[in-house]
């Protein structure tokens, strides 16, 4: 049976360097991006040219219709999709709670939450298992980012609970849901939080005594999605240098 990878958020980051790992795994990838194209686009280039098979499908996942057209477009140019990876999210400049306004929680809600649940959904409803689910949260969950971003933390906070509910429900019907959660790695979103060298910054205080890179996060999704890790289900797999 071919597998079929549908990756959110892909067009850089942890998203762009799983979309690489797994199609050099032989996973066909539908590398899915909200605005940029010439990203995207550069990705599946580059992994049709090492020989892998990639799309890039332009959708905003946390809109309910643009998920459902997404899928259809995915299944249409690639097959049903067999292995789904949540990785689509977003943060604000760092700040205490207490300046955050009510449109950016919403928006932070609306990126990293709703858009988990809906592909999940989706998902389920047009694959009963076998499968496998792994979601991208973060350490932050557990610390909480005080005076950086506490809204950030309570959606992975979120995405953790949805993993663990969700798959109890499905273990039945063998479909796995997994999530990784990574700590300080060397990805764009610092600087959308307004620190740019926040993982220079500390480093040093990690066990390990450096910030992690992202193709080591895209080594975990794609045990937790292999059956490697097939007795492994309602896990997060924490991948954060010992923090």
């Amino acid at each position: 049976m071919s597998k079929v990878v549908l990756i959110t958020g892909a067009s850089r980051g942890i998203g762009a360097a799983t979309a690489e790992l797994l199609a050099n795994k032989g996973f066909a990838v539908a590398v899915n991006y909200r605005v940029n194209s010439e990203k995207a686009q550069q990705l599946v280039d580059k992994i049709i040219a090492l020989g892998g098979k990639a799309i890039a499908v332009q959708a905003d996942v946390s809109d309910e219709e643009q998920v459902i057209n997404l899928f259809n477009e995915v299944e249409e140019r690639l097959g049903k999709v067999t292995h789904l990876v949540n990785n689509a999210g977003i943060l604000f400049q760092q700040t205490t709670l207490v300046n955050v306004e009510l449109e950016r929680f919403n928006k932070v809600m609306q990126v990293n939450v709703t858009s988990c649940f809906l592909c999940c959904r989706e998902y389920l409803r047009r694959n009963p298992g076998p499968g496998a689910i792994v979601n991208v949260s973060s350490v932050a969950a557990r610390l909480g980012a005080p005076f950086e971003y506490v809204d950030y933390a309570a959606s992975k906070g979120a995405i953790e609970s949805l993993t663990k509910g969700l798959a109890m429900e499905v273990a039945a019907q063998a479909v796995r849901v997994n999530a990784v959660c990574p700590g300080l790695i060397y990805t764009d979103m610092h600087a959308d939080g307004g620190e740019p060298g926040r993982v220079d910054r500390v480093a040093p205080n990690l066990p390990l005594k450096r910030g992690g890179q992202a193709v080591e996060v895209a080594e975990a999704i794609y045990w937790l999605l292999s059956e490697q890790a097939s007795y492994v289900t309602g896990s997060c797999l924490d991948v954060a240098g010992g923090r």
